[in-house]
């Protein structure tokens, strides 16, 4: 029995993990994180429960990465951490691999395996066959899993593009190849499933880009994903024909241009590149910074920018801020609030609601219907996206004309079984996210979540108290400290009263009671909690400090 299994990137955007199992054998497409969610206080990344992958480790042959992007190999060094796997993937994927592998100390234990597009990887009883994809990071690749049952099609992130140069394009014709061939299921990316038509072209994006900047009179700033190395090369293209220098900020950026410049993806002529303590030596009209910072994170360089506390870039009047990017879901205060400083410092703003300035690299809908008629599935699997998108993107297959039982709408964990009566969801495993904050991982639960919004909402009271524990008389106490909120001279009645709330909790429980303060400690914060809600409308959270002497 040939077996598929999500373990993450069903039913949300991110967090992207897939076992492909048959007998014995066992290899996982990517390993990817998620940001964390408004709710998700403190927390800095999400990646997938891995406990199948724990369970099953004997079995696992290899970890195959489809592209470079955080939502497909952020969680990576965490799984390496525990199983030291060999790893495949492309030239641009394997050397942003190995920085991210250095900075978890895994570089010298972890076997990295080049596989070009085109080129086919064996693990028995698999036939791998990368194909080449366009996204909107380079070296993409979608794969072809040849199975004792049939062929699986996993299309990664992908978009149809018509760039001129070939190497840049989706590889249509490998995939209508395995379409004639005949295909039994294809799982492909439902991201952008809602957008009717066909993505805007790089080609139109650069004419718009060279359009702005040819009509800036002085510095132009350009953010974009640093992992969008083709639109970085657009940006420098535009550069030397507009007699401009090029500037690189941020340290994602700097990183990812290293990389590129390496493999021969980024090229320009001499002298075009200054490092940004040189930018004084050519005239503010000469000059392009590309850099970090279009989501609006905090910190990030061009937010520094705008805040004015960037070490060597000043926003003022004359200058051109071009956000080269889409807004990512969640992100869109924080990008609104970015624009706005940098319009105060006098700086002119362009982004995606003033002009064509980005494109997708997820397809749209019409490319999504000619993947579906190239490679011609027996089933059909939507992946990638929320549950929404799955849905839509399954509806559409259907109006393709594919039978609705063939057409497999699947969640996170649940186990996608194919035999000789066919494909169908047949169980499912244990699967989930697990929170990683700072170096805890999976010791941040719902509990702690809880506090957290507690402490946000509401603030803190510490209540000090010290009892004898023999008569059970106070001692000391009871002192109230807040956080949060202040008990000031005009509401200064409510320490009193929460003084006599405590003190009568006290006098209810009988010294020599067994786990008598425990006892004190549950009632209190029960009481004190109603008190606040129906004096103050507030609900802080309640720590009780308990002392028996």
């Amino acid at each position: 029995m040939l077996k598929i299994i999500p373990l993450g990137g069903l039913g949300e955007i991110g967090l992207n993990m897939m076992v492909v199992e048959y007998n014995d054998v066992m290899f996982i497409i990517d390993a990817g994180l998620m940001f964390p969610e408004e709710y998700m206080l403190g927390v800095d990344i999400v990646i997938p429960v891995m406990d199948y992958i724990r369970e099953n480790r004997d079995k696992i042959q290899a970890v195959i990465l489809t592209h470079a992007h955080e939502d497909h190999i952020g969680a990576l060094p965490y799984l390496l951490k525990e199983i030291r796997l060999p790893v495949y993937g492309t030239a641009f994927t394997l050397k942003i691999i190995r920085n991210k592998l250095v900075e978890f100390d895994l570089n010298k234990y972890i076997d990295l395996n080049l596989v070009n597009p085109g080129e086919t990887l064996s693990i028995d009883p698999f036939e791998i066959e990368f194909i080449r994809v366009s996204h909107s990071t380079i070296d993409g690749v979608g794969l072809a899993i040849k199975t004792p049952e049939g062929v699986i099609i996993h299309t990664g992130d992908f978009r149809i593009s018509h760039n001129a140069d070939e190497m840049k394009n989706t590889d249509i014709s490998s995939f209508a190849r395995f379409g004639e061939k005949g295909v039994l299921a294809l799982l492909s990316d439902s991201t952008n499933v809602e957008v009717k038509g066909y993505t805007m072209s790089e080609q139109e994006v650069a004419k718009n880009l060279e359009k702005q900047i040819a009509a800036a009179d002085g510095r132009v700033i350009v953010a974009l994903f640093a992992s969008n190395v083709f639109r970085t090369q657009q940006v420098i293209d535009i550069a030397v024909r507009n007699h401009r220098k090029v500037v690189f900020n941020g340290r994602s950026m700097e990183q990812i241009i290293a990389v590129a410049t390496e493999l021969g993806h980024i090229q320009c002529p001499p002298n075009t590149i200054l490092d940004i303590k040189q930018m004084g030596k050519c005239r503010e009209d000469e000059l392009i910074i590309i850099t970090t910072g279009s989501q609006g994170e905090p910190m990030s360089a061009l937010v520094r920018m705008a805040s004015g506390i960037h070490k060597h870039v000043k926003v003022k009047k004359g200058d051109t801020v071009i956000l080269s990017s889409k807004d990512i879901p969640g992100n869109e205060k924080a990008i609104a609030n970015m624009i706005n400083r940098l319009y105060r410092r006098g700086a002119d703003v362009v982004y995606s609601k003033i002009a064509q300035i980005h494109t997708s690299g997820h397809a749209h809908q019409e490319e999504l219907k000619l993947m579906l008629n190239l490679t011609k599935p027996e089933y059909f699997i939507p992946i990638h996206g929320e549950y929404r998108h799955l849905v839509v993107h399954a509806r559409l297959a259907e109006k393709l004309g594919m039978a609705r039982e063939n057409v497999i709408v699947a969640e996170d964990g649940k186990v996608i079984a194919f035999d000789k009566d066919g494909g169908r969801i047949e169980g499912r495993v244990r699967t989930g996210r697990v929170l990683v904050d700072g170096k805890g991982i999976g010791d941040v639960g719902r509990s702690v979540l809880k506090e957290r919004r507690e402490l946000s909402e509401g603030g803190l009271v510490v209540v000090t108290m010290v009892i004898d524990e023999e008569t059970g008389v106070v001692l000391y106490g009871p002192e109230l400290i807040s956080k949060g909120f202040v008990f000031d001279s005009a509401t200064g009645y409510l320490v009193d009263d929460a003084q006599c709330v405590i003190l009568e909790i006290v006098e209810e429980i009988e010294a020599g009671i067994e786990s008598r303060v425990d006892l004190i400690r549950k009632k209190l914060q029960k009481a004190l909690k109603q008190y606040f809600a129906f004096t103050i409308n507030r609900r802080p959270l309640i720590v009780p400090v308990i002392i028996e002497v």
